[in-house]
């Protein structure tokens, strides 16, 4: 791994659970580790109701916008963590995947959604604990 880690989400539309994740690592991990967030079919925009619950907990992704998933992308990170991708997620030798069980907040509401982040920031917190520990 290299000694600034670089972490790629990904999911299928990039406009839910990728962006959330890539958000919480950009915040939490303040500048130690490279974030990307993509998608397998990006969708036009972040899902509202993302925006909404990130700015709950004041983290203003309203900006972000989907972006679509590259091999360059796979290839220049060390960690590649999928949510509901499936098989669309090129795969390359010496990288790590991991493979994390989300509900899809698509078409959901706030509400439905909250849960939702709250799952992504804790597996975001244990990452980063375990990419922090590794390059010390």
């Amino acid at each position: 791994m290299s000694e600034t880690p670089s972490v790629l989400f990904v999911c299928v539309h990039n406009a839910g659970r990728s962006q959330m994740a890539a958000a919480f690592l950009e915040d939490l991990g303040a500048g130690r580790v490279r974030v990307r967030s993509a998608g397998s079919a990006p969708a036009g925009e972040v899902n509202p109701a993302v925006v909404e619950a990130m700015a709950e907990v004041g983290i203003d992704i309203a900006a972000n916008t989907p972006k679509v998933l590259t091999g360059e992308a796979v290839r220049a990170s060390d960690v590649v963590i999928t949510m509901g991708c499936g098989d669309a997620c090129p795969f390359f030798p010496g990288r790590r995947y991991l493979d994390w069980v989300l509900p899809d907040p698509a078409g959901q509401g706030v509400e439905a959604v909250r849960p939702i982040r709250d799952r992504i920031r804790r597996h975001v917190e244990e990452l980063l604990e375990e990419l922090v520990s590794e390059t010390a």
